[in-house]
């Protein structure tokens, strides 16, 4: 495998400002709106198993995605990681199977995308492609994996998965798994709640999948660990690591978000946490988690099911009329709320350490950025709450891109 010495040229320019801010997005004016940044690059964007595979999600066209092509082009998102997520299962021998087989589809899912639009998104598995992609008028697709299950137990899958395309690989999810500790037990399915005898951390084979995409040049993501899997990927990779979609637990105190010294640590270590516009990690609301469990048990009941699947309810018209019902009685977090936990971040690790994540199509999604076609919404609550351009332009891209360039340069294929 080879090392790009792009990446370096690229992230020298992009930190000494020669990626101008200053001047209007293509087709824009000053007196139209303001300058896009020079990227923006949302972390975490997930995706249906049928991804591209029904009309309903094919992504060229308007969906009921969250993110599809005509929103990113329309809102400006210019890149985003679309996310090999499966659900954690048995650790057995069926489980690891079907897995790698649900792995499958997405990875499928997203080819089949790239192949079909090739004029309007392109896979960037470097800093510099995404930044080519950027000056040509293209929208960048990456790859990261969401819950390291899916490697079926097997390191060589995760070489396999570097050769597809992806470049940061998430260790758990919900539910411990092979790798660590979540910092959700899966009480659904009889795992103990979380306390502080049952965090066991990192396993040897997480330590394994940890070095080796050190070597390959893969970032290794922490969100959804819990804090002594955390503590575990600061001590054993030898490259920056990355929370790919996590919150500030200060500014709101839930497992999933990250406290002050995990942040501080994270940065010191070089890496960057991408701040996430999840609606539970913003705002304690248990009225309405209780109405939307009630709506989608409802609508699951409605249809034959016996339990709510995310892949086929959410994008239904009685969970969209459902759902409106819950906004005026539960209304989502705002925009306001999402740049209190940029600004914590920005204070405790850094300006050069926090990022931008959506979650869109996984359950993100908040008032002012509700899908991909309001991501200029975001940059203007920045420039609002008093973020210079240059914070603007690392928040938005540039701190992700450092992390991975410096990654993918120590790597030792």
């Amino acid at each position: 495998m080879k090392h790009f010495a792009p990446h370096t040229l690229m992230l020298g320019a992009l930190a000494s400002g020669l990626l101008a801010f200053g001047q209007p997005a293509t087709g824009a004016t000053q007196t139209t709106r303001p300058a896009d940044p020079p990227i923006t690059i949302d972390t975490h964007v997930d995706i249906p198993f049928t991804y591209m595979r029904e009309p309903r999600f094919d992504v060229g066209k308007d969906t009921r995605l969250l993110v599809d092509l005509g929103k990113m082009e329309r809102g400006g998102l210019n890149a985003a990681f679309f996310v090999i997520w499966v659900p954690q299962g048995p650790l057995a021998p069926a489980g690891y199977t079907k897995a790698v087989r649900q792995a499958e589809e997405k990875y499928e899912g997203i080819e089949r995308m790239l192949m079909r639009y090739p004029d309007r998104i392109r896979l960037a598995t470097t800093p510099a492609q995404a930044m080519a992609n950027r000056r040509a008028g293209l929208l960048s697709a990456m790859i990261g994996i969401e819950n390291s299950y899916s490697l079926g137990h097997d390191i060589h899958r995760l070489d396999a998965a570097y050769d597809r395309g992806a470049r940061y690989v998430g260790l758990v999810h919900v539910g411990d798994n092979d790798l660590c500790t979540s910092s959700l037990p899966d009480t659904k399915h009889g795992e103990p709640a979380m306390n502080s005898a049952g965090d066991k951390g990192m396993s040897a084979f997480g330590r394994e999948v940890v070095a080796r995409a050190n070597q390959l040049g893969m970032m290794v993501d922490i969100s959804h660990a819990s804090d002594r899997c955390v503590r575990d990927a600061l001590a054993y990779s030898k490259a920056p690591i990355i929370a790919s979609h996590s919150g500030a637990r200060a500014v709101l105190d839930h497992p999933r978000n990250l406290p002050d010294d995990l942040l501080r640590a994270i940065a010191a270590k070089g890496g960057v946490i991408q701040t996430v516009a999840y609606k539970e990690f913003l705002k304690h609301d248990p009225g309405r988690e209780a109405a939307e469990k009630k709506l989608q048990d409802a609508v699951a009941k409605a249809h034959g099911d016996a339990e709510y699947d995310s892949d086929k309810d959410d994008y239904l018209p009685a969970m969209a009329r459902g759902m409106a019902e819950i906004e005026k009685t539960y209304p989502l977090p705002t925009l306001d709320d999402y740049v209190k936990q940029i600004r914590h971040m920005v204070q405790v690790a850094g300006i050069d350490h926090v990022g931008i994540a959506s979650d869109f199509d996984g359950g993100g999604g908040i008032t002012g950025w509700k899908d991909a076609s309001e991501t200029r919404n975001v940059t203007m609550a920045l420039r609002h709450a008093g973020f210079s351009d240059a914070d603007i332009a690392k928040i938005w891209g540039g701190n992700l891109l450092r992390v991975w360039g410096e990654v993918a340069r120590d790597a030792r294929h």
